[in-house]
């Protein structure tokens, strides 16, 4: 299995859902390996924001263009008795042969809409389906999780420190790559620092401080090493009555030597100790000095810290940004959306039913397109039919996703498409960058897609709603459907 991993991606097929297998081999036995296409969509908003941010996708490239079976995996599998010698060579020769269709890594994102889409082979599809979702849920929720904590902070400097917190390797290196991508500016993870060319960040610890004599000393050794990266910790023993104290004499040899320092709180009650802290720094004349604050933050706590002014200048976030937070997982699922017909040559729309509408699919081969209207602000996800198009200046109805009454029409300035074909023939199309690049490249997009949103769905609180919308053609296919199933 260890060879199998490479940077932390799964190149193993064996990583995926048992039942997968089970349903592959009735779909060999019957003779049923044609052609179909899978869309992953998720139900709802995490964190209950206005938006989501689309993260893990080169990963997911990296994985699904080499997920193969080895001579071990075939044997594993024989060991389970319940696998017939003919389906096991067929699975000795496996790969992922299909085309693959994505929003761009970094994209806003919204109920409903596919943002992957699978033309592949049955039994491919079905195979991969754990991979796809596994890597996309978790990577989207923590992009997502540090997106909420940038805006609040109000694009300030955020630090992602959460390696020792995080859930086992893989999701440490995970949660680094997304929540760069999210908008953190650095890591505290050395080895994702390597492998994504992530700024890597951080000073000391209270064990520093604690191996000393004094505080002072503490201070003074580490300037020595390290004149021009000296950020203090000063809350090991008291912050005001000496970490602040102490910091400000061992900066000041600093400042005399023409470099600059910070101090950082990782403990107490932030507003008062940072407002009482900059007080101190400016009375000994050091307004250029940095506050940093670190402590189990989370986007509600730095929202009302940023609203009452007080003087922070970066954070260090850990636990709840690559975790989740209070949030434990991302909604992402992948349901058939059409099977082809040899007899007609045609895509069959296929949908899904539930005694919960909303979990109801859309069904058919679909694209998605963002409208924005003459200011560039973006108004609305239309989900539309393969063969259909959006004309700009052109004015259409659209409608709510649960067929109801619910409709707008609107005549767009632009008119973007968003899903793109990243796999074609089990070959990724898209050229592979180095990892710094792409993920620059990726939190870029974000930063310039969330800027579109109007500041209503980017409240932490009780966002608006944005609106993610059927055209008409679709509108009407699903209701053929609902109403066939009625009879």
């Amino acid at each position: 299995m260890k060879e199998r991993i490479e940077n932390g991606n799964i190149k193993n097929a064996l990583f995926t859902d048992f039942y997968e297998l089970t349903m592959a081999q009735g779909y060999w036995k019957n003779e049923m390996d044609h052609d179909v296409v899978f869309d992953m969509f998720f139900r709802r908003q995490a964190f209950n924001g206005g938006f989501s941010v689309f993260a893990g996708l080169d990963t997911l490239l990296d994985a699904i263009t080499d997920f193969s079976f080895t001579e071990d995996d075939i044997e594993y599998l024989k060991s389970q008795g319940i696998f017939e010698q003919g389906f096991l060579d067929y699975l000795k020769d496996f790969r992922f042969t299909g085309d693959m269709y994505a929003f761009k890594e970094g994209s806003v994102i919204f109920p409903q809409e596919p943002i992957i889409r699978i033309h592949a082979k049955l039994i491919e599809a079905q195979i991969v389906e754990g991979l796809i979702l596994n890597q996309i849920n978790f990577q989207s929720l923590i992009a997502t999780k540090t997106t909420r904590i940038w805006l609040a902070s109000k694009k300030g400097s955020i630090m992602e420190f959460g390696l020792r917190r995080a859930q086992g390797f893989d999701g440490a290196m995970s949660a680094t790559r997304a929540s760069f991508i999210g908008g953190a500016s650095g890591t505290s993870n050395t080895l994702a620092g390597k492998i994504y060319g992530i700024p890597v960040m951080g000073t000391m610890a209270h064990s520093w401080i604690m191996a000393f004599p004094s505080e002072l000393e503490a201070f003074n050794a580490y300037a020595k090493i390290y004149p021009s990266k000296s950020v203090f910790l000063i809350d090991t023993y008291d912050t005001l009555r000496s970490g602040i104290k102490n910091a400000i004499k061992a900066g000041a040899k600093l400042v005399e030597q023409g470099y600059n320092f910070g101090v950082r709180l990782d403990s107490g009650d932030i507003s008062y100790l940072t407002q009482e802290v900059r007080k101190e720094l400016d009375r000994a004349g050091f307004p250029q000095a940095k506050i940093t604050v670190s402590n189990e933050l989370t986007e509600e706590i730095i929202e009302t810290l940023v609203q009452d002014k007080t003087p922070i200048d970066s954070w260090g976030v850990g636990t709840h940004m690559v975790t989740g937070g209070n949030e434990a997982s991302f909604t992402g699922v992948y349901k058939l959306a059409a099977r082809f017909d040899k007899t007609t040559g045609k895509n069959i729309p296929a949908m899904k039913f539930s005694d919960n509408p909303e979990k109801n699919t859309n069904p058919g081969v679909k694209n998605v397109y963002r409208l924005y209207d003459e200011q560039g602000n973006a108004k609305a996800d239309i989900i539309a039919l393969e063969n259909e198009k959006i004309e700009v200046g052109k004015e259409y109805r659209y409608f709510h996703p649960m067929v109801d009454y619910r409709q707008f029409s609107f005549k767009a300035a632009k008119v973007e498409p968003l899903l793109h074909k990243v796999v074609q023939n089990g070959s990724r199309i898209v050229p592979k960058q180095n990892p710094e690049i792409e993920l620059k490249k990726a939190q870029q997009l974000l930063h310039q897609q969330i800027e579109t949103l109007d500041a209503s769905y980017k409240r932490i609180l009780n966002p608006h709603i944005y609106k993610v919308s059927l055209t008409e053609n679709l509108k009407n296919l699903k209701l053929d459907f609902i109403e066939k199933l009625r009879k």
